[in-house]
């Protein structure tokens, strides 16, 4: 369990397309955004190169913080897809966790 999120729930991937998410982005610090960035481009090289998994912690619309553990396979301008076509908006993932 992480120390920084000790009470998030971990939701399956076919979920995310039911939940709503904020139109704000969910970090204010540019060079947060920048590392968000370099490692959405490292998860999906992960995901393409081996399949590997990544958690990530996002924030829906209501601020509450998920987690979901799967493989990213691209990262665009503002959402990144994973497995099965599934989208996330960029701007509401707070961090990923590497395995």
């Amino acid at each position: 369990m992480n120390s920084d999120f000790p009470d998030v729930e971990t939701i399956e991937k076919e979920a995310i397309p039911g939940l709503a998410f904020p139109h704000d982005d969910v970090l204010s610090d540019p060079a947060e955004q920048l590392q968000r960035r370099h490692d959405a481009e490292r998860a999906s090289k992960l995901g393409n190169s081996y399949q590997g998994k990544v958690t990530i912690y996002f924030q829906t619309h209501e601020g509450i913080t998920r987690r979901v553990q799967t493989t990213i396979w691209a990262v665009h301008e503002e959402y990144v897809t994973l497995k099965a076509g599934i989208t996330l908006p960029l701007r509401s993932i707070v961090r990923f966790d590497f395995h």
